[in-house]
């Protein structure tokens, strides 16, 4: 009797163990079933992640390349309005520079009338009285003109210079070297290094 005892206590004891270790092993297999689970939760995050970061790396492409836009538009403004701003200051010193000569070429014609005046011959006192006086005028005029920059052209015996001077004759005259200025019709003005009126001359062949 005590054997069949002993024989159901082993026997009980052993079932007990086998369910143990079946226990513990469903519960060592169980986690393996589950990690599936995170593994593919974890691909999708990454995948998630990875478009992300593609979104952001385009954004800042597009970013980038609309910055470098900015700047160059930046620095074609800044150059237009360099050249601009140098453009009204070479303006600006030209005006200053030559603001007389409106005033100039409205009295060169009363130039040269004093000039013509004052190359008739004085055949009495009183016409040597007005002569007189006309050359006064005209030196203070001449002196005025000097002051504002204005010059006389030299032309007589001087190589021809067309930006100086206006040829209206050629002659052969053996005592001018040729090409050179034997006589002046016109006087020639400049204003500072401006030609305000070339002089009209004649030149030799």
């Amino acid at each position: 009797m005590e054997k069949e005892l002993q024989q159901e206590e082993v026997a009980t004891y052993k079932s007990e163990e086998a369910t143990a270790e079946a226990a513990e092993a469903s519960e060592q297999t169980e986690p393996e079933q589950v990690s599936e689970q995170p593994e593919s939760e974890q691909i999708s995050e990454q995948m998630e992640e990875n478009s992300e970061l593609t979104a952001a790396k385009k954004r800042i492409a597009e970013l980038e390349e609309k910055l470098q836009e900015l700047e160059n538009r930046y620095l074609r403004l800044h150059a237009d309005f360099d050249n601009f701003r140098r453009r009204t200051r070479l303006d600006f010193e030209a005006a200053e520079k030559y603001r007389a000569q409106s005033l100039v070429t409205d009295i060169l014609p009363a130039l040269d009338n004093f000039e013509r005046a004052l190359k008739v011959k004085a055949e009495d006192d009183k016409t040597k009285s007005i002569l007189q006086g006309m050359e006064m005028v005209y030196r203070s005029l001449m002196d005025a003109l000097k002051k504002e920059g204005v010059e006389v052209i030299e032309a007589v015996g001087k190589p021809f210079d067309p930006h100086l001077h206006q040829a209206v004759m050629q002659v052969e005259d053996s005592s001018y070297e040729p090409n050179t200025v034997v006589e002046e019709f016109q006087k020639g003005y400049k204003l500072k290094d401006r030609v305000i009126r070339p002089s009209m001359v004649k030149v030799s062949q």
